[in-house]
């Protein structure tokens, strides 16, 4: 699908369907307002007939506009009743009309809905999160179905319309900006949704391998099992002696800054499928456990996004992937392991495997000097507790980290929430037998989870983002997010800026 941005008018310009919104109670954009004058006071009709509806996020398709309307047809969406949206009515807004453009028979389309006003956001952002609203509302997985059918009359090309040539420049900025992170999260989601069988961790190595092609600036290595074992990473080797798949080390780097500069330094936890090993989990929605990987998935996507934006900043991806599965070789809870930082760890759950193979990658990743390091994991069940699915947790051993992490979140509509990081709670990991158990009981998993990891990045300033209620969907909506590749693009542009 194409995006593009330009200036016009809303009745002169020639489309298949021209998009704007109306708000509660007939307050028309302007765009809406130069449309129904064109049209001899046709949307001022069907609002007085009540055939629009005003709410935020519905839709009403007008076939045959009046007038001297150049548009073939005119999709009104619905803005609610306060003059200045919020974000997530704005993704709302602009979700609904990709939705309704791709079930009407209009190919292309002209939208108007960036000159509505949203709070503290500018131009640049609006029409960036048109771009990205619009591919999410219109992903399809389909890629495995043999009878796929696709739409019959699909979007192929959205431009969005400004009505002043000196805002153009930064309409353009927010869609190019829009296309590249669109382009991770697709990746990111794509990835997340292949099941276990087709995304291995050496099929994970082979994406790894194809980002360079498409990226040749990146610089790839992947690490084998017996590589891990020279250097000691026999936390993350417990974790795949159950797989039949050989567990990888993928590392990825990119370049864009200033060769002194401190790299940022991304963590993906990698599990492509996990059954809880011998702690196996119940049969039930197990096969959602393909998704343990999206915290890999989203470094992927984040590093695609960085790649084809060229931003001028050093960044290294590090993903640790492996199956976790039950076998006769496997670990049993009780076992004691030694990770690379020689630290020693009492397996109390098998279950708890991602904290096992991201703090030997945690440690891997002092040898890249990083200014910052931050984790993206699947990580506790217990986050979903604590935060549902509306928002990633958040836990730092540095709070400027923590409050970067926050604005980005903010400022992307893909937001964090800030847990506790305390010496009461890494008190609950204590071991009897060995330096510190896996995990720390019922109470507060999210946070002891958190104090695990804390142990392996006291020499640099950390972030984990426990993403377990935010990767994916269940139900009829069943599926990967892409989340959060929004909130860690926009922290990196950020430090750009």
């Amino acid at each position: 699908m194409n995006f593009n941005a330009r200036t016009g008018d809303s009745d002169k310009l020639a489309s298949a369907c021209v998009v704007v919104g109306i708000s509660d109670p007939r307050r028309l954009s302007p765009a809406a307002r130069q449309l129904d004058k064109a049209g001899q006071g046709q949307l001022g009709d069907l609002l007085k007939s009540a055939d629009i509806d005003t709410g935020c996020g519905k839709t009403t398709l007008i076939h045959t506009p009046k007038g001297s309307v150049k548009a073939a047809r005119v999709l009104v969406v619905g803005c609610g009743k306060d003059k200045k949206l919020s974000a997530q009515d704005f993704d709302k807004i602009t979700a609904a009309a990709a939705k309704a453009l791709q079930s009407g028979s209009a190919t292309d389309a002209v939208s108007f809905l960036t000159e509505l006003e949203v709070e503290d956001r500018d131009l640049a952002w609006k029409a960036q999160r048109t771009v990205e609203a619009t591919r999410d509302a219109l992903y399809r997985f389909d890629e495995l179905k043999s009878d796929a059918k696709p739409a019959k009359h699909p979007l192929r090309k959205l431009t969005v319309v400004v009505n002043d040539r000196s805002a153009l420049a930064e309409a353009k900025r927010g869609v190019n900006r829009g296309i590249a992170v669109a382009n991770g999260i697709e990746l990111a989601r794509t990835l997340g949704n292949r099941p276990g069988n087709l995304c291995t961790p050496s099929d994970l190595a082979d994406q790894a391998k194809a980002l360079k092609k498409d990226y040749p600036a990146l610089k790839v290595q992947i690490l084998e099992e017996p590589a891990m074992k020279k250097l000691a990473m026999g936390a993350l080797l417990s974790v795949s002696r159950g797989s039949r798949q050989p567990a990888k080390l993928i590392v990825m780097q990119y370049s864009g800054g200033n060769k002194k500069a401190k790299p940022v330094v991304l963590v993906g936890k990698g599990v492509t499928f996990d059954s809880g090993g011998i702690s196996i989990k119940p049969g039930a929605a197990m096969d959602e456990m393909k998704f343990d990987m999206c915290g890999a998935a989203s470094v992927f996507g984040t590093v695609s996004a960085v790649a084809e934006m060229k931003l001028p900043i050093n960044l290294v991806g590090i993903i640790p992937a492996t199956e976790n599965l039950p076998d006769g070789d496997a670990s049993k809870p009780g076992d004691i392991v030694t990770s690379m930082s020689g630290q020693t760890i009492e397996v109390l759950n098998t279950d708890a495997e991602g904290r096992l193979i991201l703090c030997d990658a945690l440690t891997y990743a002092k040898k890249f000097n990083p200014d910052v390091v931050v984790d993206i994991a699947t990580l506790t069940g217990a986050c979903v507790v604590a935060l549902g699915h509306h928002t990633t947790g958040l836990l730092s051993n540095d709070q400027d980290l923590a409050d970067e992490l926050l604005k980005a979140g903010q400022a992307s509509s893909d937001r964090a929430w800030q847990l506790p990081l305390w010496d009461e709670y890494d008190e609950q990991i204590s071991s009897n037998f060995a330096d510190m158990a896996n995990i720390g009981g019922r109470g507060a998993g999210t946070i002891t989870a958190g104090c695990f990891l804390g142990r392996f990045t006291k020499d640099y300033r950390w972030a984990h983002l426990d993403i377990a209620g935010v990767a994916w969907k269940s139900g009829h909506a069943k599926g990967a997010t892409g989340r959060p590749v929004q909130l860690l693009t926009q922290f990196l542009l950020n430090r750009c800026a």
